[in-house]
């Protein structure tokens, strides 16, 4: 497709049906792309390239519907936002690495820069739809044409592709977005003395109980969340861009407002039927193993 396309987006609810995995039109590249660490929890360690032992011949995972009984938490914590089906059916038209050996290098690359396109692209349509952010949206909808048109560029570009350059481009306005929707969160919100908390980018809570803080409107972006306690608690207006979650309770927690929470971040979580989530992430099948 020619990089000059002037593209018609849709309306963001419907743009993020195309940034969620569909397995059924990729050829397992995230089974094949990564390196795998058992330490991380991987079904074993794997270096990049070379096929997950998993990956069956149809290119599906042959322990998919067992990931969390088999304690394979990497696996549930990837996301590739759906660059897997574009890769695989736009980008190299549909050839799979198994019949085009000689390509399968450039494929693995290429998924991999996607990824990291798409994850942009997931968070700038949600900026897209959120009332705090109007002032900025404008600049907004030009960076999200933007950087829909680099995932229609050939393979050769997209590896030349400075990836780096363009996130910090995008996350300028991620963080006036997030800036924006949190102060409207404070401010629409009755303070509660004492329980307020000040956060910076990346800051350690493992193991936290945070229940008792308010967290409304908190910056919690790359925060390391592991095994914290959020039970019961308001996440109005919280930024969870990068945050860590393996193992967060989240039973009785409200999401329903929060800012950048991703489908992999809550994958790797502990939660419940109380556990709200904003309509753009579904409840993980096996959240009903936790219980008080």
């Amino acid at each position: 497709m020619s990089e000059n396309h002037e593209y018609s987006l849709p309306f963001p609810d419907e743009r993020r049906l195309n940034l969620r995995a569909d397995c059924e039109n990729c050829f397992g590249l995230c089974c094949v792309a990564l390196y795998f660490s058992a330490s991380e929890g991987f079904p074993s360690n794997k270096d990049a390239g070379q096929p997950c032992f998993n990956l069956q011949p149809n290119f599906r995972c042959g322990v998919h519907k067992n990931l969390t009984e088999k304690g394979l938490k990497g696996c549930n914590a990837f996301d590739c936002f759906g660059a897997g089906q574009k890769v695989a059916q736009v980008s190299f038209g549909g050839y799979d690495w198994r019949k085009v050996p000689e390509a399968a290098e450039q494929m693995f690359e290429v998924f991999l820069i996607m990824r990291q396109i798409h994850e942009l692209l997931w968070y700038l349509t949600e900026a897209l739809t959120l009332p705090p952010a109007s002032p900025i949206h404008d600049l907004l909808s030009s960076m999200l044409v933007k950087t829909e048109r680099l995932t229609h560029l050939s393979p050769v570009s997209l590896m030349e592709l400075d990836v780096a350059l363009h996130r910090e481009d995008v996350n300028i306005l991620l963080l006036k977005t997030s800036a924006l929707v949190r102060a409207q969160a404070r401010r629409s919100q009755k303070p509660q003395p004492g329980r307020q908390r000040t956060f910076g980018r990346g800051a350690n809570l493992i193991a936290n109980d945070l229940r008792r803080t308010d967290l409304r409107g908190a910056n919690l972006r790359g925060a390391c969340l592991i095994a914290a306690d959020f039970r019961g608690s308001d996440l109005s207006g919280t930024d969870f861009i990068g945050a860590d979650f393996r193992d967060t309770d989240l039973r009785g927690a409200d999401f329903t407002q929060s800012l950048f929470l991703t489908q992999a971040q809550v994958n790797v979580a502990k939660g419940d039927t109380s556990t709200k989530l904003p309509m753009a992430l579904r409840r993980p099948k096996h959240w009903g193993i936790y219980s008080d």
